[in-house]
């Protein structure tokens, strides 16, 4: 059943850097907003956000505020609410930017992938902390591969707790009518495979895009795979 057990039933893809290639976009919104803030608030003390590392520690696969509150508290920053919702919305609107001038890029053995589920008779979600999934899977024409997405509108509206907690995950597999021992979690982010694991998901399959193949397993991924090609028959 394409590289995974038989009883898997459903499977659950976060969507940047696991179908499309905007985690890359998100880094680099991410690094503007976040140099901007620093530069004014420290001035000659300035430390610069670092795209792989600070990206890939404090603020992959979370939702947008928790993004932020994560990275400011990792330089001894703790930011009031005002502030957050601020930086969040100048994060959002770079991200818009950069997808309206250079597009978005899917993974193409992901997409095979996906399309092979769907053939096999596999229930599929997009599970994403982006508040632009919708928007990003009708960019790259896959959106009505999926029986459900959970985004960062359905985080907010169902007050769910955002990665590394296991809600959003629980509510796609909810959705979808299947137990979390029958269906798969396909994440690249460390918080996004602690999520799955959390969630006591049959598989968690780890996707390893930035030379994390040992973090993503010492956070929960049962399976690791640079591209999901590599699940195909």
């Amino acid at each position: 059943m394409l590289g995974l057990p038989d009883d898997i039933q459903a499977d659950l893809f976060d969507l940047d850097g696991v179908l499309t290639q905007t985690a890359k976009v998100h880094a680099a919104a991410w690094k503007t907003m976040f140099d901007e803030y620093l530069k004014q608030r420290d001035g000659d003390r300035f430390v610069p956000f670092d795209a792989h590392h600070d990206y890939d520690e404090y603020v992959d696969g979370l939702p947008r505020p928790d993004g932020v509150r994560s990275f400011l508290k990792s330089r001894g920053i703790e930011p009031d609410e005002a502030t957050v919702k601020a930086l969040g919305d100048r994060k959002n609107d770079l991200v818009l930017k950069i997808i309206e001038r250079d597009g978005v890029e899917p993974y193409e053995g992901s997409i095979r992938y996906v399309h092979a589920a769907k053939e096999a008779g596999r229930k599929l979600a997009v599970v994403s902390s982006s508040a632009n999934a919708k928007e990003v899977l009708k960019a790259v024409g896959i959106l009505e591969l999926f029986d459900h997405i959970v985004d960062g509108h359905a985080v907010a509206e169902g007050g769910l707790k955002g990665k590394p907690a296991p809600d959003t995950f629980l509510a796609g597999a909810k959705a979808l009518g299947v137990q979390p021992a029958h269906a798969a979690v396909f994440e690249d982010a460390l918080a996004g495979v602690q999520a799955g694991r959390a969630g006591g998901f049959g598989v968690v399959v780890g996707v390893d895009r930035v030379g994390q193949a040992g973090a993503l397993t010492d956070h929960g991924a049962t399976i690791v795979v640079q591209d999901l090609a590599e699940l195909l028959p």
